[in-house]
């Protein structure tokens, strides 16, 4: 073969590369990069643990499947196990060249990643699941008032730790933001209303997914002499762990995580109709990016055992039934947006070291639900304290 006809060859080939790499599928920092389709609205799913993992991502996968069965013309696609930080920008990045016009990212540390790529790319919509950033252009997040289903799982679960005769309960937290201190609040503020003298103490794994750190907390909780364990993060662990103990776990995040006898109950997300709603907003050209903070009233929440076609778990069918019929009323006037996150949160509130936090009469704002004061946004009554009953010392949050 003569030179100029091997130059041809090459020349040939490198395009053809170019025109496949365009074309198909690209893997990105280990990550292959799904092709949107012509003609079609294009949303993209960042997960950051399994799609199956039979929690907080599954739950966000399974919304993400309400979308393309029930809004007309739409193409979903997802990368899941993606890390926060470094690796998950470069994943922003590829979806954004690669045309999708909707990009969700579930989890807290994908929040500054997701801003920077938002800023190079105006003409494509980026929401980012619990944090607290929008340039109210493109850019914006996504959550919903989980602390009212918290505060409810937290009176069934002070009633079963008193019925049971051991006043004590836990909570497997995973990171030190105001997110983990609200839910871990709501809890210890519902479980008073059931068990005043109940107590709940806190474990920190430093993780949204890890099934062996979470086991591994669980049980530290559990062996210390809580009688009911809630987690924060991604697995149904702590329902197995208590199964294992002959104790009570309260599972979160997928409505089919509490699927073991000694679970109790789980706050849980329904994201379908939400995510419904949002990607009809983005085709219309209504949404605008901000913070949005939906309640129950808008089909997101859910507590299990308690919503139609449920029937109580074993944990909870035994309970007092005067707990049990007013969770149940709580959780109708919740549905019927009678019953918000800021009803969970009005004074008199006081933190564990005896201080009024919250006079009677006030109640939290937004801004105090999302806020540490170190982030300089505003917030009166910031959520950088624990509430009554809760034995554990403030976390390091680094401000």
């Amino acid at each position: 073969m003569g030179f100029k006809m091997l130059q041809k060859l090459l020349a040939v080939l490198l395009i053809m590369s170019v025109v496949l790499s365009a074309c198909g599928p690209q893997k990105v920092g280990g990550f292959e990069i799904p092709d949107v389709e012509k003609d079609k609205f294009n949303v993209a799913m960042v997960l950051i643990g399994p799609h199956d993992d039979g929690g907080w991502s599954q739950a966000h996968y399974e919304g993400l499947l309400y979308v393309e069965q029930n809004v007309p013309n739409v193409h979903v696609a997802y990368i899941e196990n993606v890390p926060e930080g470094a690796d998950s920008e470069q994943v922003f990045r590829a979806l954004s060249r690669k045309g999708f016009d909707l990009i969700i990212g579930t989890s807290y540390g994908f929040m500054d990643p997701m801003e920077a790529v938002a800023a190079e790319y105006p003409d494509i919509m980026y929401v980012h699941i619990s944090g607290i950033k929008s340039n109210g252009t493109n850019f914006g997040n996504l959550f919903g008032a989980m602390e009212v289903m918290k505060y409810f799982a937290g009176m069934v679960a002070g009633a079963r730790a008193k019925q049971d005769g051991n006043p004590k309960l836990g909570y497997m937290a995973t990171f030190p933001i105001p997110e983990e201190l609200r839910l871990g609040n709501a809890i210890a503020l519902g479980m008073k209303q059931t068990c005043p003298e109940c107590t709940m103490d806190v474990r920190w794994i430093n993780t949204w997914h890890d099934p062996i750190a979470e086991k591994n907390a669980a049980a530290s909780l559990f062996d210390a002499g809580a009688q009911v364990v809630f987690t924060g993060a991604d697995t149904p662990a702590v329902a197995d762990v208590a199964q294992e103990k002959g104790k009570w776990g309260v599972t979160y995040d997928w409505s089919g995580s509490c699927k073991v006898e000694r679970c109790l109950t789980a706050p849980y997300w329904n994201w379908g109709p939400v995510y419904a709603a949002l990607t009809e907003q983005v085709i219309a050209g209504t949404y605008t990016p901000g913070w949005d903070y939906f309640d129950a009233d808008s089909g997101g929440l859910g507590l299990y055992g308690f919503m139609d076609g449920e029937v109580l778990t074993t944990g909870l069918a035994d309970l007092p039934p005067n707990v049990i019929n007013e969770v149940e009323r709580l959780v109708k006037q919740a549905l019927a947006g009678k019953f918000t996150r800021f009803d969970v949160f009005t004074g008199p509130i006081n933190d564990n070291q005896g201080n009024l936090i919250v006079p009677k009469g006030e109640h939290l704002e937004q801004a105090d639900l999302d806020q540490f004061p170190e982030y300089g946004l505003g917030c009166t009554y910031c959520m950088k304290w624990w509430a009554e009953g809760i034995t554990a010392e403030l976390p390091d949050t680094g401000g």
